[in-house]
């Protein structure tokens, strides 16, 4: 997989990854979103993994096939907008995890105030673009 891509989609492993966004580590966040209808729409049958930057340089994009078909680009391989069917998939998981993280860091005697604070205000949308 190249590593220059802003997301990478793994199909079998229902997987977006935004490779600009890294966890504590420094490893890009993924997400395995769990929606079979869209994962198995037929479109995607024959899709085995994207490589997408979001630069507006469609040269920049790959689609990795699953058989012996040439890979391609996003807008050749014409299958919509990338942002809305993975983007927003991932920013939807990725404010859950920031608000869950945000719910747990609490403190013994810690006033909603005190914790305002402290870590700011609990996140409420979040958006990669």
């Amino acid at each position: 997989m190249a590593t220059y891509a802003n997301w990478t989609v793994v199909f079998d492993d229902k997987l977006i990854i935004n490779q600009s966004v890294k966890n504590e580590d420094g490893h890009p966040i993924g997400y395995k979103i769990e929606d079979d209808a869209f994962w198995n729409d037929s479109k995607w049958s024959n899709i085995w993994a994207i490589q997408y930057k979001d630069d507006d340089l469609d040269y920049n994009d790959t689609i990795e096939h699953r058989d012996q078909t040439p890979h391609t680009t996003w807008n050749k391989a014409n299958l919509g907008d990338f942002r809305t069917q993975f983007v927003d998939k991932w920013d939807a998981a990725h404010i859950a995890l920031l608000q869950s993280n945000w719910d747990e860091d609490s403190r013994e005697g810690e006033s909603e105030a005190d914790k305002i604070a402290r870590l700011g205000p609990r996140p409420t949308s979040y958006s990669s673009y």
